[in-house]
């Protein structure tokens, strides 16, 4: 039933303001007491799922967008993110909401969908399975191919609610954090709670193998080769990928270029309520 009302919403979109944007294997969280994040999102998943763990009593909300890396520690790590921030001694209860996937040929949704339940099955804590839109709950058909129904999710960290949203923006740094990902990166949270802050990287990554190979190919070799799902793909899947590798090739030694000082990068919300680079020499 939650999984029918869900995808019975259009997409809402939301707009910077008071917006985390949580990318492929990031994960945030935060409180209802954030005075300058209020939404957490996440999208573009195909065969990913974009994972919220709650805790009622708290409201400590974490966001992640899981693509079955590592999925045991991955589960491990947000739950233990979360209950950092909650007294579990008293009282409410650990809700999880899973969302994403679709019938894909490879089947890879469903063992993503597999590992997640497991992984949660395994903690030590009740976690209370409160929605479940993935693979076939969230697959829809058209011309005999397949699609996600829905491919990003927001959470409001003040009331709860979660709704189908899709993100203009997904900054900031978005090829620098992309790139971490393409290089292989495990797992990373991205936002400290306490001082309302982002946190990019530092990150290091070797430089990319044939990335002018790649960087020559058209639009259809990088879907094919690129993507886990190429049909199902949105549609700025290939600018996004060009404009990571692109990067890639111009960073190719992040260490010097752009973490020569091993130090984060550390965004704050303005007045606007929107990011805003801190100076590294004020922390």
């Amino acid at each position: 039933e939650k999984a029918k009302l869900l995808r019975s919403q259009p997409a809402q979109i939301v707009e910077p303001k008071g917006l985390l944007y949580v990318q492929q294997r990031e994960f945030a969280v935060t409180t209802p007491k954030d005075g300058s994040v209020s939404i957490l999102g996440s999208d573009d998943a195909t065969t990913c799922h974009i994972v919220v763990l709650r805790h009622t009593g708290s409201g400590a909300t974490c966001l992640t967008h899981c693509d079955g890396s590592d999925t045991e520690a991955e589960v491990s790590l947000i739950m233990s993110s979360v209950k950092s921030f909650s007294n579990t001694t008293g009282y409410g209860r650990l809700e999880v909401h899973l969302v994403g996937g679709f019938n894909d040929d490879r089947q890879l949704s469903q063992k993503l969908t597999n590992q997640l339940l497991r992984a949660f099955d395994l903690q030590p804590d009740d976690v209370h399975l409160v929605t479940f839109c993935v693979t076939e709950l969230n697959d829809r058909e058209e011309k005999d191919i397949h699609f996600p129904i829905i491919y990003g999710i927001a959470v409001n960290v003040k009331t709860a609610e979660i709704f189908p949203a899709t993100f203009p923006e997904k900054g900031p740094d978005e090829d620098l954090r992309s790139a971490h990902v393409l290089t292989g990166a495990t797992l990373t949270n991205i936002y400290d709670a306490k001082m309302e802050q982002l946190h990019i990287g530092p990150y290091f990554w070797r430089p990319f193998p044939h990335v002018d190979f790649w960087l020559e190919q058209d639009d259809k070799q990088i879907l094919q080769n690129l993507s886990t799902s190429p049909l199902a793909e949105p549609p700025h899947f290939v600018s996004h990928i060009r404009s990571t590798l692109t990067f890639l090739k111009e960073h190719p030694f992040p260490s010097r270029s752009l973490f020569p000082d091993r130090k984060p990068r550390i965004y704050k919300k303005n007045e606007e309520g929107l990011w805003e680079q801190v100076c590294s020499d004020k922390i």
